[in-house]
């Protein structure tokens, strides 16, 4: 490709390589990673989602819970994620010298997230250029950045929800939006933006969705600010034809996936590792998430059990009747519910191979796992700290109107997501953790970068991406 059409843009005040760094929770993009992206000239993307803290000594503290209730635990991991967050901004910007620009990322669903922006924008004003922001409709978020005077970043799937957005709110603040994110619903790693109407076996390309997009911007005057593009985004190559061309207009990129196998990236070798075998299919699109959103991850033993528990599910009813009158026992004392005819077939093979334990969800369904695993699920929603503004695995809600829950069953088909990304990023048995990819995760294997296991730094990376790489 033309060389010379990858150019430096203006990002958040200040002239960067048109790449962005994908943000990634629970400790995975931190301070050394965003820092190292903006030493090379690029946007660095430290996570506002729970980051560690590392104290003045570059110790890194791990947050020992001292109370024992889901609000208290809750307000104790909005503190801790506050100082994590101030203190991965410094870090990140003594790391770049000053090139580059420094974002923060931040999943607007999770728990107290207007209480952790305020809490880190304004414990580390002057070291972060911008915020993106995603996972729900960020209506606020512009009004965040105009009292801190950074640049925000929405991340949407569809013109429809950006418009929203700007009718609603974003008009007010038109300065300080420094871009617009479109992530593609199909192809990106961790949650996704899939509508209600949008079918996930039915890709769709990314080219009308984004003109779409830029056609309402250049409608309301934003001709010159940049849509980043992310999700799926390998190399630039891909990309020729958006770049220079008045139907996109301004465009940057952002990696997320890509970044991983990288020297400075804190995750496990066996991480990086698995990354560089997966294959083209092996990256899971699903609704398991206690978020309610699509996500995407590797499909390992995890993934392969949460689809063993939906498809091991049947109606049930407390009474008989004429469509319900087989009963089954149910629970410790073995009090009998009621299944139809049909299924009791399917529950007695469930049993015959130890999934035992029938588990009540919201929609009226048994859900049969063996006795160690129901054990495991039970404990894990007691032991919830309402990391997420509302969660259907434990029922938690961090509305006080709503007496902190969501009034709906705590749904077994789901998981503690804050549980399983600590424990991955720490390398505990790696092929029973979520582990969030993209999906074209698959090209790590092919790519001439990372031939013979070869790992890459960020600077490596970021030089091979600007060369169209």
């Amino acid at each position: 490709m033309q060389l010379d059409k990858i150019k430096s843009y203006p990002i958040s005040g200040k002239d960067c390589l048109p790449i962005i760094e994908g943000g990634k929770g629970v400790g995975i993009t931190t301070g050394v990673t965003a820092g190292h992206f903006a030493k090379a000239g690029a946007v660095g993307t430290f996570s506002g989602v729970n980051a560690d803290y590392i104290d003045e000594n570059g110790k890194y503290i791990p947050l020992t819970y001292k109370t024992n209730t889901r609000k208290l635990k809750h307000e104790e991991l909005i503190a801790d994620s506050i100082k994590g967050g101030i203190s991965q901004a410094k870090i990140a910007h003594d790391i770049s010298g000053g090139n580059g620009a420094i974002h923060m990322n931040v999943l607007w669903e999770m728990g107290g997230a207007e209480e952790i922006l305020h809490g880190i924008l304004d414990g580390a004003k002057g070291l972060i250029n911008g915020v993106t922001c995603g996972a729900g409709m960020p209506y606020k978020l512009s009004d965040i950045a105009e009292k801190y005077n950074v640049y925000y970043y929405p991340i949407v799937s569809s013109m429809r929800a950006f418009r929203a957005l700007w009718k609603r709110n974003y008009h007010k603040a038109k300065g300080l939006l420094g871009g617009v994110v479109y992530e593609c619903p199909w192809r990106a790693g961790g949650h996704n933006g899939l509508s209600n109407a949008e079918d996930p076996t039915i890709f769709q390309d990314p080219y009308p969705r984004v003109a779409e997009i830029r056609t309402f911007m250049n409608s309301v005057g934003l001709n010159d600010v940049p849509i980043v593009m992310a999700g799926g985004v390998w190399n630039l190559e891909d990309y020729e034809h958006w770049l220079d061309n008045p139907e996109i207009g301004p465009i940057v990129f952002q990696f997320g996936t890509r970044p991983i196998v990288t020297k400075e990236y804190p995750v496990p070798e066996s991480w990086k590792q698995k990354l560089m075998t997966l294959k083209e299919g092996d990256v899971y699109l699903n609704r398991f998430s206690p978020t309610g959103f699509y996500s995407s991850a590797i499909e390992n033993d995890f993934i392969r059990e949460l689809k063993g528990r939906e498809i091991r599910q049947v109606d049930y009813r407390a009474k008989a009747d004429e469509e319900f009158s087989a009963d089954i026992p149910f629970g410790s004392r073995g009090r009998k519910v009621y299944i139809r005819p049909a299924d009791k077939t399917k529950v007695d093979e469930w049993n015959a191979q130890g999934h035992v334990e029938g588990m009540k969800t919201p929609d009226e369904t048994l859900m049969f796992v063996d006795k160690s695993k129901a054990a495991q699920i039970v404990t894990d929603q007691i032991d919830c700290m309402g990391c997420l503004s509302q969660c259907r695995f434990s029922n938690w809600s961090e509305n006080e109107d709503l007496k902190y829950t969501t009034g709906k069953k705590a749904d077994p088909r789901s998981f503690c997501i804050q549980k399983t990304l600590q424990s991955v990023r720490k390398g505990v048995d790696m092929e029973n953790q979520l582990m969030f990819s993209g999906h074209a995760a698959y090209k790590f294997a092919s790519d001439p970068l990372y031939k013979n296991g070869n790992i890459p730094t960020i600077q490596q990376l970021v030089d091979k991406i600007m060369e169209g790489k």
